[in-house]
């Protein structure tokens, strides 16, 4: 508490507004305000649930996960998982 906060990723680049920062406005429905690192276990649970988070989509500047990449995710989600 009243530290600065630090972005959440650059490499590769997260969030919502793709700013390496769990910021977010109106257009993003699903709240991706919290930012995680993700475990293999928990990217395979996200691909069942449908939310393909391995599988790279160029046209949407995601990378695709892997096990330790620190990503913002939604926050029901974060709490499902």
């Amino acid at each position: 508490m009243g530290e600065k906060l630090e972005a959440c990723s650059a490499d590769p680049l997260t969030g919502w507004l793709r700013d390496g920062c769990c910021n977010t406005n109106e257009t993003d429905h699903g709240v991706h305000t919290v930012c995680t690192r993700v475990t293999t276990k928990f990217l395979e649970w996200a691909k069942i649930a449908g939310n393909d988070l391995i599988t790279p989509h160029p046209e949407f500047d995601f990378p695709g996960l892997k096990d330790g990449d620190s990503w913002c995710v939604c926050a029901n989600t974060y709490a499902q998982s």
